[in-house]
């Protein structure tokens, strides 16, 4: 069975105009009609409120709904009527633009059944404000700093209710992102969870934020979900990976964690077959806790040879030299990296192309470094909703710069060899 390969927004810069579109503007505007327009008008004249941009952004709405109206109604202005229902002149309106705000005329009919498709009734915004809206919240903006930045660049007064009803409308999407059907096998899988400051009953406190990052068959990364608990714990991990079981997940073939105690356990119960590997970066940082300052540049030097090993024989071997070189001095070192060997190395059996995917939960980290550069600004959510469409948008936002693994192709040949018929790719 293959996997099927997920429609991905495109990473590319925004494409050009199609040449017949670039034609259609020079037939409407040509070079020398447009340059006596602009003769003797100031920059202000041309791009500031009211000037000739937005008279022009004007002029082809009102246009394009007319149109529509002419479709709608089966016969053009002046046109003989093709039943009961004809015009009924316009309602003046203000849309807020990129522009700024650009003054039109909507037209009517006289039962009242049109329903414009390009500025629906009761709309006051065109379509790209609000994708602008997201983005500045998306990147940490406040509602009221989106207002204030609305105003100053735009000339836009857009109240924060607004905006909030705009960041509100994508909590639909939240919940079919979170419910979604996912792959039947992911090749990697990174766990990991962060902690959010939320408001409840009256006080602040710390929420986790489990997420999961997989990797599909064809390298190409994605958030598999976000869940929310009191703290992060290994039982409330076997209840993630039932969900991600239920969405449609039949088996992961290696599984990178941050070294949890029990999250190996709770792997295996869903998923039998997984390769449990831990963050080596994790590790190291927990071992470095117990040492000295002035010689942890030389511990984490004698900790090297261990996770760099040709292979895990190797590595136990040169797991013994350290701990006769330190162990008297840190034996809790030597003792955390037995206790957890079975799951330290099994990347040490994979080529070096796919032990440097797996061998750190940094993929999953850089996802968290965007997160935090998003809701740092807040201090604390005022709910786990809002922390929850602040989180998606940031990931939606990140999910647009990831790029994809340049090695996958040597990855790829690696997973076969080593799971065969478990990997479909």
């Amino acid at each position: 069975m293959q996997c099927v390969p997920k429609q991905r927004r495109s990473r590319r810069k925004a494409a050009e105009p199609p040449d017949e579109l670039i034609e259609r503007l020079d037939g409407l505007l040509p070079a020398d009609v447009l340059e006596d327009a602009l003769a003797g008008l100031d920059p202000e004249q041309i791009t500031g409120p009211g000037g000739l941009l937005t008279q022009l952004a004007g002029r082809v709405i009102e246009t394009a709904l007319g149109a529509e109206l002419s479709e709608h109604l089966g016969h053009p202005p002046g046109g003989v009527p093709a039943g009961v229902n004809v015009r009924n002149g316009s309602t003046p309106k203000t849309v807020q633009t990129e522009l700024g705000p650009v003054q039109i005329k909507t037209p009517r009919d006289r039962d009242a059944s049109f329903a414009p498709r390009l500025v629906a009734k009761r709309q006051t915004r065109l379509a790209g404000l609000d994708a602008r809206v997201l983005d500045m919240y998306a990147g940490g903006m406040s509602t009221r700093d989106i207002a204030a930045h609305l105003t100053e660049l735009y000339g836009v007064e857009i109240g924060r209710d607004s905006i909030s009803r705009v960041t509100d409308a994508v909590l639909e999407d939240v919940q079919l992102w979170r419910t979604r059907p996912l792959d039947r096998v992911y090749p990697i899988v990174y766990f990991d969870a962060l902690i959010v400051k939320v408001r409840e009953d009256r006080s602040v406190r710390n929420r986790a934020c489990y997420l999961a990052v997989g990797v599909s068959c064809d390298g190409e990364r994605e958030t598999l979900g976000i869940w929310w608990q009191e703290t992060e714990g290994a039982k409330f991990w076997l209840a993630v990976l039932n969900d991600l079981h239920r969405r449609g997940v039949e088996d992961v073939l290696i599984c990178c964690v941050d070294g949890l105690a029990g999250f190996p356990e709770a792997i295996e119960a869903v998923f039998p077959l997984a390769w449990v590997q831990t963050c080596i970066v994790h590790q190291i940082r927990a071992s470095l806790r117990y040492v000295n300052y002035r010689d942890r540049k030389r511990v984490a030097a004698a900790l090297r040879p261990i996770y760099t090993a040709v292979n895990a024989d190797d590595a136990l071997i040169e797991l013994e030299h350290f701990e006769r070189d330190w162990g008297a001095q840190y034996p809790m070192i030597g003792r955390a990296w037995r206790a957890s060997w079975e799951y330290i190395v099994p990347f040490l059996s994979l080529p070096a192309p796919l032990r440097a995917a797996v061998y750190t939960t940094n993929s999953i980290e850089t996802l968290h470094r965007q997160i935090r550069k998003a809701i740092k600004t807040r201090g604390h959510f005022p709910d786990e909703q809002a922390a929850t469409k602040l989180i998606y948008l940031a990931i939606e936002r990140a999910d647009g710069k990831w790029r994809a693994n340049r090695a996958w192709t040597a990855a790829r040949a690696a997973l076969k060899i080593h799971f065969d018929d478990r990997f479909p790719g």
